[in-house]
């Protein structure tokens, strides 16, 4: 360890929720500026507090269910606001006394930067900063990521960070962290080249059991309940040998297995960027597993995309279709027609997958949205053969349907993020209840002839 250099803690806190599952989430953004810092001779310490394979925690099969798997979890009282929620309410992650040992294990940092997902977790954010602030008081804490972005008001007021820094951060954060700690490098990457920079430091978590791949950012469409435009404004591209070596080099260097695509467009303009990374997959003759949380969009798959994704190994696909309403749609994606569903699931299924692995995301709990009609969009998933999966709407600031969220809401969306939780649907304008949540997801896993 360079003792010249002044010593940076990334954390990526907890989430406070009353469900939550790892399904391949990891902090790519705060791990970036890890591997930057560190490049740049920086002395880097990362804490996970999501770590499902901590030191203390009992230990899991790394490769089961595709690398996912639950968290640790610890209940804790629900929000104000939301104590008539019949439901339990938990921080998920490692235990509060094993973030206070390992924040006592690393070299006092000068500077900490933590990173923000879901809005409404924010709880877990601002238990995160409190702890390293009472260990380490005078330490600078800088707070980034989804929240940070989304909600800078609200996180300048509650999050407890001495900072509060918005949008991507990976093209400034020498200069940041110039600022924050005085100590001044030159760049050793081009901050608007993504080819040149060094890959997000996942080797430093105690175990890897999958990774996932970052190809592009940005998102060319503009959907009305998505963020990706205020979140990512640029579209930028990586050369698909640079995509391809990256996955060489996890799959050769520590043996995974399983990599997921965090791309908001991965299949757009597939010609010049899917296409070649998908024969280049191919080609290295590699047994790999691939996944796609994020999901892809409809109108790009074709025969051509549909064969090679599954020759390349991809095993967990999924479709953005949203709602199967298709003559409703126009009033918040443009998305995919009626047609375009029709034919990308026969590519797909022309290709060799089947049901299990080729699921369709359908929006529950929109604004003005009925029962009647997820009912409908579950059918006409199913009886085209392939997986619905149910995806529960989350009012989001700086979003085009945030007002009609804002009128519908029986919370005060705008008072506290907390009350954006999609897992009360927040927006449901028939009278909520779990069980409505626990009919709609049996009649998604039920066979089409049920």
């Amino acid at each position: 360890m360079n003792q010249d250099t002044p010593n940076i803690l990334l954390v990526n806190p907890w989430i406070c929720d009353f469900a939550a599952y790892d399904v391949w989430a990891k902090p790519i953004g705060l791990l970036a500026l890890a591997s930057i810092l560190r490049y740049h001779g920086y002395n880097v310490a990362y804490i996970d507090c999501l770590d499902r394979f901590h030191q203390k925690a009992v230990k899991t099969d790394l490769h089961a269910r595709y690398g996912r798997g639950p968290y640790l979890k610890t209940r804790i009282p629900r929000p104000n606001g939301l104590e008539d929620v019949s439901r339990n309410y938990s921080r998920y992650g490692i235990r509060e006394e094993w973030f206070r040992d390992d924040l006592l294990s690393i070299p006092k940092p000068d500077l900490v930067l933590v990173t923000s997902l879901m809005t409404y977790w924010h709880q877990g954010v601002r238990h995160a900063i409190d702890i390293i602030k009472e260990i380490y008081p005078n330490a600078l804490v800088v707070l980034g990521g989804i929240y940070a972005t989304l909600c800078r008001d609200h996180a300048d007021v509650h999050s407890g960070a001495d900072r509060v820094i918005t949008g991507p951060t990976a093209q400034h954060i020498l200069k940041l962290a110039e600022e924050f700690t005085g100590f001044a490098v030159s760049p050793k990457y081009n901050p608007d080249n993504p080819d040149t920079y060094p890959y997000p430091a996942f080797d430093l978590q105690r175990k890897i059991s999958y990774i996932p791949v970052l190809t592009s950012t940005g998102c060319p469409f503009s959907c009305a309940y998505c963020a990706s435009h205020f979140l990512n404004p640029k579209r930028a591209l990586r050369s698909p040998e640079s995509v391809v070596e990256e996955i060489c080099y996890w799959h050769e260097k520590y043996d995974v297995i399983d990599f997921v695509f965090y791309d908001d467009a991965l299949l757009v303009d597939a010609e010049k960027h899917a296409v070649p990374i998908l024969e280049k997959i191919i080609q290295a003759g590699m047994n790999l597993r691939f996944h796609t949380p994020n999901a892809v969009h409809i109108q790009c798959i074709s025969d051509q995309t549909a064969d090679l994704m599954y020759k390349a190994g991809f095993k967990t696909l999924r479709l953005g279709l949203e709602t199967a309403a298709f003559e409703k749609r126009k009033d918040f994606d443009k998305k995919v027609t009626e047609d375009e569903f029709m034919r990308a699931v026969a590519c797909l299924k022309n290709a060799g997958f089947n049901k299990d692995q080729v699921g369709a995301y359908l929006l529950a709990g929109l604004p003005g949205q009925t029962i009647s009609s997820i009912e409908d969009s579950i059918k006409t998933v199913k009886q085209n053969n392939i997986t619905p999966v149910i995806a529960y709407y989350s009012p989001i600031p700086h979003t085009a349907m945030w007002g009609k969220a804002l009128a519908s809401s029986r919370y005060n969306l705008e008072a506290d993020p907390v009350f954006t939780n999609n897992s009360i649907l927040p927006c449901q304008q028939e009278p909520f209840s779990w069980e409505m949540i626990s009919y709609l997801k049996s009649l998604a896993a039920s066979n089409p002839a049920d």
